[in-house]
């Protein structure tokens, strides 16, 4: 909404009313500085309503289950006593985001209101999960059949999207790769389908996953927001876009701005999520940012750069994946937990020292990621 303070210094100045003031409104312009702001703005909402926040789920009993000690036997040692810590608290990452994208991104545009609609869907159903493992005192949740049935509707959504628009279908059928300049694939055709339900499932269920930890998601989330903030300014600009040979996404500058509203509001929730967390995000921020971060890889063409970028989500799920086929097929495990972070919790690790270590590998693959730009 800030954005029209810019169209206001025009009208201003054409009615021969020319001032510093109205000079200084030209800022608003930016995506640069809109995109600033929008982080500055989701931090400021975190640290001022997170106290507000985590007494109200303190109040309504929204405490964390945590896993009896026969299902995970030592880990219960190391975690017994965050049982009863607020969960849910991903809304304050999803309100802070909400609000900051409305005031600064510009309305019309869009891209910003899909991804908007998908970071929201998918943040419904992770506090409806969250709600049902309040109410039924276990770690159960929501079927998985169900949330993959909301899943494939966003993902049909998306694609409904992209049709309307013949020039945006086009765009959208195309594959990029990696370290290849031009698209693998051309015509996607239905397969967008099942490619865009590819990308949502496998990012929202991947930081859910990652979310095991204080602090762990939240700080590896900030890392591939303020990355894809990135790309998507680059994307939309054609020169560079052009000189990175990428893809060239005209509408995909206003992303900018919602994802480093992302970055912003979750460093805002680590100030509240640190170890020892005060608050856990749950399902309704896990769900939620992996839905924003696939939205935006779709939006701006760079679904499977999001593999790279987002190295320690791809870690985490594919621990998970290779831990229950090792299981099914041989009857034994290769890691000591999954996900992995558990597997270096009960070698003898420290929670915090997992955690930072883990932030240091998601700092180095999004430097990978962007690298690879130059490499095709």
């Amino acid at each position: 909404m800030l954005y029209y303070l810019f169209n206001l210094s025009e009208t201003l100045l054409r009615h021969g009313i020319d001032n510093d003031l109205v000079k200084a409104l030209n800022v608003f312009q930016y995506v640069t500085f809109r995109s600033i702001s929008a982080a500055v703005t989701s931090f400021l909402l975190c640290l001022m309503f997170g106290n507000r926040v985590i007494r109200k789920l303190i109040s309504l009993k929204f405490g964390q289950p945590i896993r009896s000690k026969e299902e995970v036997h030592k880990l219960f040692d190391l975690h017994g006593a965050k049982k009863g810590t607020p969960t849910m608290g991903g809304i304050l990452i999803l309100g802070s985001v909400l609000i900051s994208s409305l005031l600064w991104a510009r309305p019309t545009n869009p891209f910003v209101w899909m991804v908007l609609f998908a970071t929201i869907f998918m943040g419904g159903i992770g506090f409806y999960d969250d709600w049902l493992k309040v109410v039924k005192k276990n770690s159960a949740g929501i079927s998985s059949r169900l949330k993959f049935l909301l899943q494939c509707i966003l993902a049909a959504i998306f694609v409904g999207f992209f049709w309307r628009d013949h020039t945006l279908w086009q765009q959208a059928q195309a594959l990029y790769v990696p370290f290849f300049k031009d698209p693998v694939i051309m015509d996607l055709g239905i397969f967008a389908f099942f490619f865009y339900l590819l990308v949502i499932v496998g990012t929202s269920n991947a930081v859910n996953l990652t979310d095991g930890l204080d602090g762990l998601a939240a700080g590896c989330s900030t890392t591939v927001a303020a990355t894809y903030g990135m790309l998507a300014y680059v994307a939309a600009t054609a020169p560079a876009a052009r000189y990175l040979q990428i893809p060239n996404v005209p509408n995909a500058g206003e992303l900018t701005i919602l994802c480093m509203a992302l970055a912003g509001a979750c460093l805002g929730f680590l100030w509240w999520n640190c170890h020892p967390a005060r608050v856990f995000m749950g399902d309704t921020g896990s769900l939620a940012i992996g839905g924003m971060l696939g939205a935006v890889a779709i939006c701006t063409k760079q679904e499977l750069l999001l593999i790279i970028v987002g190295g320690v989500f791809v870690i985490e799920a594919g621990s998970v994946i290779l831990q229950v086929a090792s299981f099914k097929l041989t009857g034994r495990r290769i890691f000591r937990m999954s996900p992995i972070h558990h597997h270096f919790e009960l070698s003898g690790w420290k929670e915090s020292t997992v955690i930072v270590r883990f932030w240091i590998m998601s700092v180095l693959f999004a430097l990978l990621g962007l690298a690879t730009l130059k490499l095709r």
